[in-house]
C-alpha cells in the first residue's frame, strides 16, 4: 500500500469495471468530473524510493492535514454508498482505517478491521498475498460478517491488487458479498486489473 507511481484520484473498482480517473478519463467513462478531485489530487505527494529503492510512495499526510480536502474525499465515498444497503465497510490496515470508519458511520454500516497478522485477539481467518516487494497476510475476526451481507472494502490505493484480492477472499469466505473496493488513489498501470 502506498507504493508505485501516482495517479491521485478517487477510485472505485467492482469486478474490473474500471475506476474514476482524473477529469479527461472521467468524461470518457460518461461520468462528469467532480471538482473536488483536483484538490484531493494536489494533496497527495509522491515520495521517491520509499520504503525502499524503486518504490514511489503516495503520501496522504497532506490530505489529512487539510480538513476540507479530507472531508471531500470521505464525502465522495459516502455519496457513492449511501442508500446502497451496505452492511459493512472493511478497512485494510493501516490507511483503510483512516477512511473506512468515517464512511461506515456516515452510511450506517459497521466497520470491520482487516489487520496484519497477530494483531487481532480471538479467532481469525487469514489470507496471504504477494506484494511488489514481498508477501504479507490479512486477518479478520471470525463472525465479523454475516452470510449475504453487502460489504465495501476500503484502502488508500490500488497498486498490484494483491491486498484488495486478499481482502475480497477473506470476506467472501465468510459468506458476505463484496460490492466494491473503494480506494483513494488509482494507479493507471493497474487500472483494469482489480
Amino acid at each position: 500500500m502506498g507504493e508505485e507511481e501516482s495517479n491521485n484520484n478517487i477510485s472505485k473498482s467492482s469486478g474490473g469495471d474500471g475506476m474514476v480517473d482524473q477529469a479527461p478519463a472521467a468524461k470518457e467513462n460518461g461520468r462528469a468530473a467532480d471538482p473536488r478531485l483536483q484538490a484531493i489530487s494536489d494533496a497527495i505527494r509522491v515520495v521517491p524510493h520509499f520504503p525502499q529503492p524503486g518504490i514511489m510512495f503516495n503520501d496522504i499526510t497532506e490530505l489529512l492535514l487539510r480538513p476540507t480536502v479530507f472531508k471531500d474525499a470521505v464525502d465522495m465515498f459516502v455519496e457513492r454508498y449511501r442508500g446502497k444497503d451496505i452492511a459493512a465497510v472493511a478497512g485494510i490496515e493501516a490507511r483503510g482505517f483512516i477512511f473506512g470508519p468515517a464512511i461506515a458511520l456516515a452510511i450506517g454500516a459497521k466497520f470491520i478491521p482487516l489487520r496484519k497478522p497477530k494483531k487481532l485477539p480471538g479467532e481469525v481467518i487469514s489470507e496471504t498475498y504477494i506484494l511488489e516487494y514481498g508477501t504479507d497476510c490479512l486477518e479478520m475476526h471470525v463472525g465479523a460478517t454475516e452470510p449475504g451481507e453487502r460489504v465495501v472494502v476500503v484502502d488508500d490505493l490500488v497498486a498490484t491488487g494483491g491486498t484488495l484480492s486478499a481482502a475480497i477472499k477473506l470476506i467472501e469466505r465468510s459468506g458476505a458479498d463484496v460490492v466494491e473496493c473503494a480506494c483513494l488513489i488509482g494507479l493507471p498501470k493497474y487500472k483494469d486489473k482489480v
